[in-house]
C-alpha cells in the first residue's frame, strides 16, 4: 500500500527504436502528432514526442551513431531489438513518491536533477519487470518544450498552482 498521496498519471510510454525518422513512419499512420525532438542531456540518444488522441504520448529513443554499440540503448537493442522499453509517471512530488516505493522495498535508481525536471528509475528487476521513469517536472519545462500543450498530458502540470495551471507562467 502507498504512503504518500501524491497525484501521479501515465506521461508517455518510451519505445526502443534503431532510428527515429524511420519508427516515427509508423507512429504517424497511426495518427500521431510529432510535438518534439531533440538529443538527451548527456548526447546518448535522441528522444522524440508524440501525441496520439486526447492525451496518450508516445516517446521513440534512439541511440546516436557514437553510443549505438557501446550505450545502454545499443545494448538494449542488441539484447532485445526495438520494444517496449520503459514507462514514465509524472509525478507531483518525486521525493514523496521515490520515500513510498524504497519503504516497500524496491529499488530506486538514478536520481538526478535535469534543470526542467527531476528524474528516477524504479529498477526492472521488481515484480512486473517493467523499468520505470518517474518524472516530476519543474516551472519551465514547457517553455522548452513547444507549450504546455506540447510538455504536458491535458496541457496542465501536476502540482502545478490553480494560479498558473500550466506552471510555467
Amino acid at each position: 500500500m502507498s504512503t504518500h498521496h501524491t497525484p501521479i498519471r501515465v506521461d508517455h510510454v518510451g519505445i526502443a527504436v534503431e532510428s527515429v525518422p524511420e519508427a516515427e513512419t509508423v507512429l504517424q499512420a497511426l495518427g500521431a502528432v510529432k510535438r518534439h525532438e531533440e538529443p538527451s542531456p548527456d548526447g546518448s540518444f535522441t528522444w522524440g514526442t508524440y501525441e496520439l488522441g486526447d492525451a496518450s504520448r508516445l516517446e521513440l529513443i534512439a541511440p546516436t551513431e557514437s553510443e549505438a554499440e557501446d550505450g545502454f540503448l545499443g545494448d538494449f537493442l542488441a539484447e532485445h531489438g526495438p520494444g517496449l522499453h520503459h514507462v514514465t509517471l509524472e509525478v507531483a512530488d518525486l521525493a514523496a513518491v521515490v520515500d513510498s516505493l524504497e519503504a516497500a522495498g524496491l529499488r530506486v535508481v538514478d536520481v538526478t536533477d535535469r534543470g526542467d525536471w527531476t528524474e528516477a528509475f524504479v529498477s526492472p528487476r521488481n515484480p512486473t519487470g517493467v523499468l520505470f521513469q518517474l518524472m516530476e517536472y519543474h516551472e519551465g519545462y514547457a517553455t522548452r518544450h513547444g507549450g504546455a500543450d506540447a510538455a504536458y498530458v491535458d496541457g496542465v502540470r501536476l502540482g502545478a498552482s490553480e494560479e498558473s495551471p500550466e506552471g510555467d507562467e
